[in-house]
């Protein structure tokens, strides 16, 4: 429920840019006990590590939402694999300022509070592009499930876009409006923990496992040498750092290896470029 701004990302945003003002110190309080109490979210759904540079998001909207911090440390994880070439073709190019100039910034976006924004930003973009699409249509048909979430339905995202910030999101408490209107059916346990993603554990925790393999592999083999897009020699020096990293640098870089494999995998099925 992405309007209730329930994701990690969303509660940063209202830690940072909340309305009212708080003491520099108990800010970084409230982001620290937000990270400690969202591990699986660092380098997903909360920034880990350095990032590309975001200045004309800064410049547009006058912060950086932090869902668009989380993506720029994954997209500089993803430059340090690119060929030198490619990258070079690049140079320069920003896609926060594509995206942001594709949007009607000043009708729709001046003089909301900054959590509003990122709202209507993910809301134009991740939601229905990744979230609604990737992670539901597409894995429901694909077992023959056809989705109906009561979460979208319009009367109910119309009213969350009316409701006040502090129904939403009260301290670190996300859901808020929903976790008070389901009290009296709720356990505790449930009323009281704060929502994390769904996720499988990291493949490069398992090096056992058959995915683990597969991704080795492909990687070290001569489907990423054909590729134009990422520099093998880099990848393998990945590859070979995996067992000696801690397990919380693991769970930013496993997408990124992802990808890498994910675009090996589709040259391979469709028979794409030479080789």
């Amino acid at each position: 429920m992405r309007s209730s701004g329930a994701y990690a990302h969303f509660r940063r945003d209202a830690i940072l840019f909340g309305p009212g003002h708080r003491d520099p110190a108990e800010t970084q309080h409230l982001l620290d006990h937000l990270e400690a109490a969202n591990p699986v979210s660092r380098g997903l759904l909360l920034p880990a590590g350095p990032a590309i540079p975001l200045d004309s998001t800064y410049r547009t909207l006058g912060f950086v939402p932090s869902w668009f911090e989380t993506i720029a440390t994954a997209a500089e994880k993803r430059l340090r694999l690119l060929a030198d070439d490619f990258s070079r073709r690049f140079a320069g190019w920003d896609p926060y300022r594509v995206f942001l100039n594709g949007l009607d910034v000043p009708g729709q976006l001046t003089g909301r509070e900054p959590l509003d924004q990122s709202l209507y930003l993910c809301a134009k973009s991740v939601l229905p592009n990744y979230v609604l699409s990737v992670l539901g249509d597409r894995m429901e048909m694909a077992h023959s499930v056809e989705g109906r979430l009561p979460f979208l339905d319009h009367r109910v995202v119309e009213l969350l876009c009316r409701m006040p910030l502090g129904l939403k999101i009260r301290g670190l408490t996300e859901k808020y409006v929903l976790r008070e209107a389901a009290r009296p059916i709720l356990t505790d346990t449930i009323y009281g923990r704060q929502k994390h993603p769904f996720l499988a554990p990291p493949m490069t925790l398992k090096p056992d496992e058959p995915l683990f393999e597969l991704l080795q592999d492909t990687l070290r083999g001569p489907s990423l040498a054909a590729l134009p897009f990422f520099d093998q020699a880099k990848v393998i020096a990945l590859l070979d750092r995996l067992p000696h990293m801690p397990d919380s640098e693991h769970v930013p870089w496993d997408p990124v290896l992802m990808t890498v494999l994910s675009t090996c995998i589709l040259r391979e099925h469709f028979r794409l470029g030479p080789g």
